[in-house]
């Protein structure tokens, strides 16, 4: 039986930015309308397959961008201006509901660990990290720096020539001779570039352990230039994008 893609979702903007939040399974997206100066949020539950939300729009319909996502909460960040990369207060966003939880615009992301989010006020110097609270913002406490962080599920594929290929795949013939390639389980997922006549394409193999080729996909049609990394594997799933603006996800 043929696999098929668990998830197969379409947005109508490119795919800017993608999250995880491991504690729940969520996949987060960033979508930017470049045209009209608008960026949306999306939540996918990775377990279900059901999209939580989609279309999410902040007030600041531009200079808000995805910082990172744990226990339930989506967490977004301003930017100063326009002109600067300089991030800029953060907002807390019910992964599920696509409610604003909280919002404050002094503070600035550190990190996240165990103690929930470190942070701290931009407008004071020397530099001090508290821990707030993931769903109200509220300072909670120091930051207490021998708290490790979280462990993470995600695995990024490795960049390899062709050549260090494992036995059995080596028949492939990548444009540019490099391949992205990951082993998950009993799986050998690989992703590379072919030239279709005058124009690049970049291709997702998925191999068995006997090196049979059981899924394959192209994931970019009639690009200008070598993509970069283009999947990750996270549990027992398989991530990547279609033409920067479908997210699917195969069951492995």
């Amino acid at each position: 039986m043929p696999l098929t893609p668990f998830i197969n979702q379409p947005f109508d903007a490119p795919v800017w930015r993608m999250e995880i939040d491991e504690s729940t399974d969520t996949l987060f997206v960033e979508l930017r309308d470049t045209s009209n100066k608008q960026v949306s949020f999306a939540a996918i539950d990775l377990n279900t397959g059901n999209t939580n939300f989609k279309d999410l729009i902040m007030p600041e319909r531009w200079l808000s961008s995805i910082e990172t996502a744990g226990n339930g909460v989506l967490l977004l960040h301003g930017y100063q201006s326009e002109s600067t990369p300089i991030h800029k207060g953060l907002t807390g966003v019910n992964s599920i509901t696509g409610k604003v939880l909280w919002t404050d615009y002094n503070i600035n992301f550190e990190l996240l660990n165990r103690q929930g989010i470190i942070v701290y006020d931009a407008r004071i110097q020397p530099k001090k990290l508290y821990a707030i609270d993931t769903y109200t913002g509220q300072r909670k406490g120091a930051y207490e720096p021998a708290d490790t962080g979280i462990d993470s599920s995600i695995a990024f594929p490795q960049v390899i020539q062709a050549d260090d290929l494992p036995p059995g795949l080596s028949n492939l013939q990548p444009y540019g001779n490099v391949v992205h390639y990951l082993k998950h389980n009993n799986f050998r997922i690989v992703s590379l570039h072919a030239l279709d006549g005058s124009h690049l394409t970049q291709h997702l193999y998925l191999f068995d352990r006997n090196n049979e080729l059981i899924f394959d996909d192209i994931m970019n049609n009639d690009i200008q230039k070598l993509q970069p990394e283009a999947f990750i594997s996270y549990k027992n799933k398989l991530i990547w994008l279609k033409n920067r603006s479908v997210v699917k996800v195969l069951n492995l």
